[in-house]
């Protein structure tokens, strides 16, 4: 831990010395780019050199007891240990949480795609219960909702559903929901009271801006076509749904809801690259999991993350064992406890890559 710190030292001064430099201020992006690393450094280099002094007062303690020539001093210097111990590993504690990679992403907004997977209608209505639930959740933390795109079940529910979120650390606490949701009840047209499984798909993409990937024009095929669905009447009257396919890549995308063709058409390139920047991230993400696999995944979506028992009022999230029995308040919207169980297995195994690798 104390050559990782020793690195951070070091990173702290070019830092320092960089925002010393004039010319930095010419470049506004660049100087606020230093100026929050300098923030998040200082406050790690500040709690290294507390760590240092206090080791160093422990270890010149340990050396008086260890002589024991006077009684009073030995008494005095065991009693300081003891106070001072325990600050040493509440520091380290801190210190090791903080060495810890943030990911850029997590303050982004983000896109959910919701689709219904194995169980035929009864899936569909689950994607209707999994944004309802998203929808409270949001709600709670004061996020903002967008619809984007919807296809509507027969029965009710959605095949498929798009909405974006927007709000503080949304992608932050979001990306753990990606993978196959689960759900096994007793769906209302079975007479025999059987419990039947399906599954919905979530993908939870960081919405990227213009800066982080580039779209040229030229790949692009843009459609329009006649909205339908829950959007009300006036959607179905004109061509008012964009769809946008990029060839390089076949990556298609649709938006519906809004009245014009203008803000349909910036909402689906929104989309589009949010979905080519995620493409990149997967790639990098394998890369990274060649060398270790985390137990957290975000990035899978084929992986059955969490299952929904309603006639036990149970949720299980496979990923790290965790079993409650509050389904009911999960559904309307109450997914602190299981998102913040997610975050500190996330942040565990991070710091333990951390430490094996410093």
């Amino acid at each position: 831990m104390e050559a990782k710190l020793e690195q951070v030292r070091e990173r702290f001064e070019e830092v320092t010395a960089a925002m010393s430099d004039p010319a930095v201020y010419d470049d506004p992006d660049r100087y606020t780019e230093l100026t929050k690393e300098h923030s998040d450094l200082k406050v790690l280099v500040e709690l290294y050199d507390e760590w240092k002094d206090i080791r160093n007062r422990i270890e010149g303690n340990e050396e008086l007891i260890e002589d024991g020539e006077d009684a009073e001093i030995t008494a005095m210097a065991r009693e300081e240990n003891e106070e001072l111990k325990p600050r040493v590993e509440e520091l380290e504690e801190d210190i090791k949480f903080k060495l810890i990679p943030k990911d850029p992403d997590d303050s982004k907004n983000v896109i959910v795609e919701l689709r219904a997977g194995t169980g035929g209608d009864e899936a569909a209505i689950f994607v209707g219960d999994l944004f309802d639930m998203y929808r409270r959740y949001s709600d709670q933390l004061g996020w903002s909702l967008n619809l984007l795109s919807l296809n509507e079940s027969n029965k009710g529910g959605y095949k498929e559903l798009t909405f974006g979120l927007e709000g503080k650390e949304v992608y932050g606490k979001m990306k753990y929901e990606s993978g196959v949701h689960r759900v096994q009840r007793v769906p209302e047209t079975e007479t025999q009271g059987r419990v039947h499984t399906s599954a919905a798909t979530v993908a939870v993409l960081p919405e990227a801006e213009e800066v982080d990937i580039e779209v040229n024009t030229a790949d692009l095929r843009i459609d329009t076509f006649r909205a339908s669905g829950a959007g009300g009447q006036h959607v179905n009257k004109t061509d008012s749904a964009i769809r946008i396919t990029h060839e390089p890549t076949g990556v298609v995308v649709e938006c519906q809801q809004e009245r014009s063709q203008h803000q349909n058409k910036e909402k689906a390139m929104k989309m589009l690259r949010s979905k080519l920047y995620e493409q990149e991230e997967e790639k990098l993400r394998k890369e990274r999991d060649k060398e270790r696999k985390s137990q957290i995944s975000t990035g899978d979506r084929s992986a059955k993350i969490r299952t929904y028992n309603f006639p036990q009022s149970r949720l299980t999230d496979h990923r790290i064992n965790l079993t409650l029995y509050n389904l009911e308040s999960i559904m309307k919207g109450d997914l602190d406890e299981v998102i913040e169980a997610l975050r500190v297995q996330d942040n565990l195994d991070k710091l333990n890559a951390v430490m094996e690798e410093g």
